[in-house]
């Protein structure tokens, strides 16, 4: 290892060590404490408006140069409305129920033992991302929330602004009176710190999270010697059952794949049943060509819509992120979940239909993390589900499964109280 490796691997077991000592702090401290400074971060992330679209900016520019891809340069830029709505997100964090100290529950034994299960943070959470400033200031404010600290590490695509938002961030900390090592960022854009994040720090961190594509979260998954709490591509289905209200299944299917794009709760394919695709299928291709996306379909699809392309095997289970949908002519029900068993990826799937008994089979039959009735697939969103926030979807199926907001982010211990009892 050469100075450089050296010096860089001193500097990220200090980060560790500083990391460990701000959640004992967050830990120890109570309620009202990390909502003020959740508050306090909020603010200065309000004030820095300027500096951060400044850092943003040179973001821009290198990854345009570097010829990033448009659903990730959507990702990475930043203007006014989007910095309001992440210090408006940290607000609502900090509006929620403070999740740690809650009693889960509570029973006694014959003995006379009271044994409680109560909900306490996790310790230390070190958060890998792409170019998704963003996550800077929704990681931050959840790890608070939650009594974590949280080591930042974001893509060198978004590194200026990551570490723009993250210096307002710490100043409402301080504010608070809470030590800046709760919120630290790799201030690095060297690959290998990634490296021994996934090591561990010497036993300092206590979960790893990677967001990003399939590579970052493969990557995570294989190398880290520590938890962690990933997720699959968002390969995500909207189904047009039979009995689908013709108005609301347009206005679904169109929602679920344009609203954004780029977000993983977007719908990649759409399955229609056969009975009603005639009816229902040259519609909603005319809504979503007029927005712009292309549509790939099967044979059947094409005979109804001819100036479809041809879907090819692939097409079923691509993450697109772009104003791409694949669509396929089912035979109704069972075929439909005989399809997304094959080639979704357990994060989100719709069912649009009136029929209940169908609605309630699909989403009892459906194995993923978020399953919808007659509503978008872009509410797969811890925001929308009351979380305040999210710091991801976990498609896993330990610990958390969903959207992953501050509640999701603490662990439980027992605490047992005697009267002098000794076992026998």
């Amino acid at each position: 290892m050469d100075d450089a490796q050296l010096s860089l691997a001193s500097q990220m077991m200090d980060l560790g060590r500083a990391a460990r000592a701000g959640a004992e702090c967050l830990r120890l401290g109570d309620a009202a404490i990390r909502t003020a400074a959740l508050h306090a971060m909020a603010a200065e992330l309000r004030h820095a408006e300027s500096a951060v679209l400044a850092a943003n900016a040179e973001d821009l520019a290198a990854a345009r140069q570097a010829g990033l891809p448009a659903p990730l340069l959507d990702r990475l830029a930043l203007n006014p409305a989007r910095i309001e709505a992440m210090a408006a997100g940290i607000d609502a964090i900090a509006a929620i129920a403070d999740p740690v100290g809650r009693t889960l529950e509570r029973w006694s034994r014959p003995n006379g033992l009271e044994i409680a299960r109560v909900s306490s943070p996790i310790g230390v959470i070190a958060m890998i991302y792409e170019a998704r400033p963003n996550v800077t200031a929704d990681a931050a404010a959840l790890s608070v929330r939650s009594g974590n600290a949280v080591i930042l590490r974001g893509g060198s695509e978004c590194l200026r602004s990551s570490l723009a938002i993250h210096a307002a961030l710490v100043r409402g900390l301080e504010h608070a009176g809470l030590p800046v090592s709760a919120v630290q960022i790799v201030r690095t854009a060297d690959r290998a710190a990634v490296g021994m994040i996934l090591e561990g720090l010497g036993g300092a961190v206590d979960l790893v999270i990677p967001r990003g594509g399939k590579g970052l979260v493969e990557r995570v998954q294989r190398e880290a010697r520590v938890a962690v709490l990933g997720h699959a591509d968002g390969v995500n289905h909207v189904y047009v059952h039979a009995s689908a209200d013709p108005d609301q299944a347009r206005a679904i299917v169109l929602n679920a794949k344009m609203r954004r794009v780029s977000v993983c709760g977007a719908a990649e394919t759409l399955l229609i049943d056969r009975s009603v695709a005639g009816t229902l299928l040259p519609g909603i291709a005319d809504d979503l060509a007029a927005a712009g996306c292309e549509l790939r379909g099967d044979a059947a699809a094409r005979a109804l819509v001819p100036d479809m392309t041809e879907a090819t095997e692939a097409d079923w289970s691509a993450e697109y992120l772009a104003p791409v949908l694949a669509v396929r002519v089912v035979d109704g029900l069972e075929q439909a979940i005989e399809h997304i068993d094959a080639f979704g990826s357990h994060h989100t799937d719709a069912i649009v239909a009136e029929d209940a008994d169908a609605a309630d089979t699909f989403a009892q039959a459906v194995d993923s993390a978020i399953v919808l009735i007659n509503a978008s697939t872009q509410f797969a969103d811890g925001g929308e589900f009351g979380f305040g926030g999210e710091i991801g979807i976990a498609t896993g199926r330990l610990h958390a499964r969903g959207p992953v907001g501050a509640a999701q982010l603490t662990t439980y211990r027992y605490v047992v109280r005697g009267t002098g009892q000794t076992r026998p």
